[in-house]
């Protein structure tokens, strides 16, 4: 019986699909048409997982399939690739990333082929080429000119080892998950997309996909939509004002404490002389955490009384201020009001520290709400979760961010014929030193004369997140090798939206 030498017959059927493209695609308005869109990889040196190849066989059979049912379909492949582990590699080895990103990309190329996908090879995009971040960088100045791209100084999540800003996505019990480095928490100034001018939308909008239901809450989680009050709690010897938000208005006359952000901004002044060491200690051990240390994984609860006390607007009782790490300076006002009748959490913490439980008797949310509006002591609102996207890095591999900054404090985005802007070509591709990225070494790069206008600039220093390319990549897919523009219109009406995304559930919020 003849051996059957799949090898042979594997590269036949591979040789013959390269030369003929049996997958490629275009517009045809004749036919219905069907987009499946992977999440694609970012190329690291060990090649494909078992994840990949798992999601990936699912898509290209659900795109054979539409194939043979008379769909025009768009199944494209790309590569993700910005981001740390190749800087990282780049540091040690002394490597330009470019490089070895080449390299993985070309392994995984190989890996893909091999198995006999049925992408559209001809619309292959690399985030980390100046063809695509060209228009990574146009979108930028966009948003810029929108007002929904700006700068702010924010406390972050900074890895001195690093040298960089991540993400809590990227932090892991207190540490970095690329090396395993320190985090701390410390102020810089960053660049910021408005993502919340879109919370709304973003949730009602949940609505018109056909997702899992269980995706769909992680979406609306993350939003955070709170309809409630805030309410001002007065510190009793500063007199300063202490707001908190709250969806129960009705278990104010049960508060009997409240518990301030180690961040806060009036912690420094209302803390007593006796509680000082205590409390300085504490903040120090909490800026290690990221935020979701501090609270998903906050199963011990921790705190520190600052010796002060605030004056429950109901009812006129002074109650205690705590920290704690629970309490995000970054989210809501950095303060909450404790009501450990009401809310497990508060209880654990009062029963944990010995603080008093009170019922919060049978009043109303009306009720209360009409007495705080009477009083001056509160007001109806709405809040999210949802925060801006902190989207400035210190790092050397990503977009450079496409902004002069000129001597009287002002600034100009480069305009579309001054795209793409190439990052310097440099050797050293560690950490500054303060705060700013590997960029800020080359000075040829970053001072300049601006020639539009004659005067004397800096070049921003920051390059934007890995996720700056991978959030728009489905849209340059429809149009990939378009020098005029980021996509053309006509053909994104014709392939989107996207009829099937799949990629790991644990990317989910990342990703929508």
């Amino acid at each position: 019986m003849e051996k059957y030498d799949h090898l042979s017959v594997e590269r036949k059927w591979q040789e013959k699909w390269e030369k003929e493209k049996p997958y490629r695609c275009q517009v045809d308005l004749q036919k219905p048409k069907y987009y499946v869109l992977d999440m694609f990889p970012y190329p690291s040196g060990s090649g494909l997982h078992l994840g990949h190849v798992l999601g990936y066989t699912g898509t290209d059979i659900v795109a054979r399939f539409r194939r043979q049912k008379g769909f025009n379909v768009l199944h494209p492949i790309g590569w993700d690739s910005f981001g740390l582990p190749a800087e990282q590699y780049a540091i040690r080895t002394g490597t330009h990333p470019r490089q070895t990103t080449e390299q993985n990309i070309a392994t995984y190329r190989r890996q893909l082929k091999a198995l006999g996908f049925s992408y559209d090879w001809d619309r292959e995009v690399t985030t980390s080429s100046p063809e695509f971040y060209r228009w990574t960088q146009w979108i930028f100045t966009k948003l810029y000119e929108k007002g929904l791209a700006y700068e702010a100084d924010l406390m972050v999540n900074f890895c001195p080892a690093l040298g960089t800003v991540v993400a809590n996505e990227e932090i892991e019990g207190g540490v970095s998950k690329e090396g395993g480095f320190p985090i701390e928490r410390r102020p810089l100034k960053q660049w910021v997309l408005k993502i919340t001018a879109y919370a709304d939308r973003l949730l009602e909008d949940l609505d018109l996909l056909d997702w899992p239901d269980s995706l769909k809450k992680l979406q609306a989680n993350w939003i955070g939509k709170s309809i409630g009050a805030y309410i001002d709690f007065v510190e009793e010897k500063t007199q300063s004002k202490i707001r908190v938000f709250t969806t129960r208005a009705d278990t104010l006359p049960g508060s009997t404490f409240v518990v301030l952000a180690p961040e806060h901004p009036l912690v420094a002044s209302i803390t007593t002389a006796e509680q000082r060491e205590g409390v300085i200690r504490y903040q120090k051990e909490t800026s290690s955490k990221s935020d979701f240390d501090r609270t998903e994984l906050n199963l011990q609860k921790t705190g520190v009384f600052t010796g002060a006390y605030a004056k429950n607007p109901y009812n006129g009782n002074l109650i205690p201020i705590w920290i704690a790490d629970y309490v995000l300076g970054a989210y809501g006002t950095g303060a909450v009001m404790g009501v450990p009748a009401d809310d497990e959490r508060d209880s654990d913490f009062a029963k944990k520290f010995g603080l008093k439980i009170e019922p919060s008797g049978e009043e109303t949310i009306e009720t209360i709400l009409k007495f705080l509006e009477k009083e001056e002591k509160g007001e109806r609102a709405t809040t999210y979760k949802l925060r801006d996207w902190l989207f400035s890095r210190q790092r050397y591999w990503g977009e450079p961010f496409p902004i002069l900054h000129f001597e009287d404090g002002s600034k100009r985005v480069l305009a579309d014929d001054e795209l793409p802007l190439l990052p310097p070509d440099i050797t050293d591709y560690s950490p500054s030193g303060d705060g700013r990225s590997p960029l800020a070494k080359s000075k040829e790069w970053v001072e300049v004369v601006d020639p539009k206008t004659g005067k004397k600039a800096l070049r921003e220093t920051n390059t934007m997140p890995q996720w700056a390319g991978s959030c728009w990549y489905y849209l340059r897919f429809v149009d990939p090798n378009n020098d005029q523009a980021a996509w053309d219109k006509e053909k994104e009406d014709y392939w989107l939206p996207v009829d099937l995304y799949v990629g790991g559930a644990e990317h989910a919020v990342l990703h929508l």
